[in-house]
């Protein structure tokens, strides 16, 4: 089976954790998309940080050489991956794009914002609870995450689980 490892933080924490400035715009994003707490605001923020490197270092290798197959096919597949989920637009130089990404891109695409944004949910927080109890399907599929980032594809397949009793309600509402 093997040694069992120690899993490391998906997250950093600020350095300063008491600027005001960043404490309100957190508290602000906080409420608008119901995330539980910072930790989950600071995931995303390292994940946007790692496209960010990527493509940094992606640009570095194609300054030094254009033709570099392994740049060019790093390049396709970081700008794809994102296309995918809708967080690109596909404009002229894409890596620039991805260097001026923010969080609310990111925050966006969570299937919890879907799912209160499409009317399924009353509130972020009622998206949130409704995933987590398992009333919500991608594709006919249950999720269970609410972090789950919901692809340009399946966005208009997020519906309520087949054996929710919220299916019946909406369905009666209409």
């Amino acid at each position: 089976m093997g040694e069992p490892k120690r899993l490391k933080k998906l997250y950093k924490k600020p350095i300063h954790p008491w600027q005001k400035s960043r404490l309100v715009s957190e508290k602000e994003i906080l409420c608008t998309y119901g995330l539980r707490n910072k930790r989950e605001l600071w995931r995303t923020e390292e994940e946007l940080r790692k496209y960010r490197r990527e493509a940094r270092d992606i640009l570095a290798e194609l300054a030094l050489n254009p033709e570099d197959e392994i740049a060019n096919k790093k390049k396709n597949d970081i700008v794809n991956r994102l296309m995918k989920y809708g967080i690109l637009k596909g404009g002229i130089d894409p890596l620039d794009e991805i260097l001026s990404l923010d969080v609310k891109k990111f925050l966006e695409r969570r299937l919890q914002t879907i799912v209160y944004t499409k009317g399924l949910a009353p509130s972020p927080k009622g998206a949130r609870q409704m995933i987590v109890h398992g009333h919500i399907a991608v594709s006919g599929r249950k999720i269970f995450s609410p972090s789950y980032l919901v692809g340009k594809d399946v966005e208009d397949k997020v519906s309520f689980a087949e054996n929710s009793p919220f299916k019946g309600r909406a369905e009666t509402e209409e």
